[in-house]
């Protein structure tokens, strides 16, 4: 599977729980023809934190250069509830798949430390874009 190569990376830092994520357009699975566009990202979260922490839930926003909208909700991510201690990193890989040749996408993460306590972690905006759309959603 061949993905454009990218050398862009989105960071955010809450209460130190830093997420980074890399997107990289993929065009073997991509058919501009039938207006389908697909995107693999790779996202570390890093506990730089004291305490530790799991990730419990996930929330998506994926806004695509038509305007349209896709909100996706769910437990942990890739199957998984990652616990973390401080100094710990976790890292997966996924995708979107978009009708539409660019788009952006962010969202949060909900974690939970072992006294219960749950902090809301930013996943940062970040660009999906492809070779076939010069104009770029804001």
């Amino acid at each position: 599977m061949a993905a454009q190569s990218s050398d862009t990376l989105y960071e955010a830092d809450t209460d130190g729980i830093i997420v980074r994520v890399t997107p990289r357009f993929v065009h073997d699975e991509s058919h501009a023809g039938s207006g389908q566009y697909v995107w693999h990202y790779t996202v570390e979260i890093e506990n730089g934190s004291s305490q530790t922490w799991t990730l419990m839930m996930r929330h998506w926003d994926i806004f695509d250069s038509h305007g349209r909208r896709q909100t996706v909700d769910g437990e942990g991510v890739v199957g998984k509830q990652p616990r973390l201690a401080p100094g710990e990193s976790f890292e997966y890989s996924s995708g979107a798949p978009l009708a539409a040749p660019s788009g952006i996408m962010g969202g949060h993460y909900t974690m939970v430390n072992d006294s219960g306590e749950k902090l809301r972690t930013s996943i940062p905006t970040f660009s999906l874009d492809s070779p076939y759309e010069q104009t770029r959603p804001s």
